[in-house]
């Protein structure tokens, strides 16, 4: 079971079996153990700086859709391990097909969630809610607006259960070092515009450009 469980998460031997332990032998309940331990260890270091990394580069059906990827991690060893590198390679691939439009969802523009607000605010009302549920059911609407156009709050399109997020923090707990996604372009042949994010810094996160 711990073999089973390191093909399935990646996770060190030690920390496999202590998941098991943990979980009673339960093999999917200690890859839950494992993704927990990963968002705590990423938490921890969130505000650690990150100004090592890599821009990765991928391509998809056939030449038709292109990807410029940049994330970043603390020092340059780690950005040269193969889990860093296949990190990179995955979030860039799920770009590719699922075509996000911001990193992360305090990215999002105020013009674009007022907009957003307004339009779900006026399907509410028009359906007969009262005041009170239809700011919820707005709440509602906007959290799978962010999951719909924002990066790491996708899930990730190899594995519907884990989001971007998620998948970040479990090379995190990995590799012992912060990981951000510091910004992508995505291009598609024939349409007239391409997709470009950029992570800003948070306190300017959420204002309109």
């Amino acid at each position: 079971m711990v073999k089973e469980l390191r093909e399935k998460s990646g996770a060190p031997m030690m920390d496999c079996k202590k998941a098991l332990t943990e979980a009673n032998g339960d093999l999917e309940q200690a890859i839950v153990v494992l993704r927990k331990r990963g968002m705590a260890t990423a938490a921890k270091k969130a505000t650690r700086t990150t100004s090592e990394g890599v821009v990765t580069s991928y391509i998809h059906a056939g030449g038709k859709i292109g990807v410029l990827l940049e994330v970043n991690c603390e020092s340059d060893f780690v950005a040269r391990t193969a889990e860093f590198q296949g990190l990179v390679h995955d979030i860039a691939m799920h770009i590719a097909a699922v075509d996000p439009r911001y990193v992360r969802k305090e990215d999002v523009t105020a013009a674009d969630m007022a907009k957003e607000k307004e339009i779900y605010l006026a399907q509410a009302v028009a359906s007969g809610k009262p005041a009170n549920i239809a700011e919820k059911m707005v709440e509602g609407k906007m959290g799978k607006f962010y999951e719909e156009v924002c990066l790491l709050e996708q899930p990730f399109i190899k594995e519907q259960s884990v989001t971007i997020t998620q998948l970040i923090a479990t090379v995190i707990g990995k590799l012992g070092e912060n990981i951000s996604v510091r910004r992508f372009a995505r291009f598609k042949v024939g349409e007239a515009t391409e997709t470009i994010a950029v992570a800003k810094p948070l306190a300017a996160a959420g204002e309109a450009e």
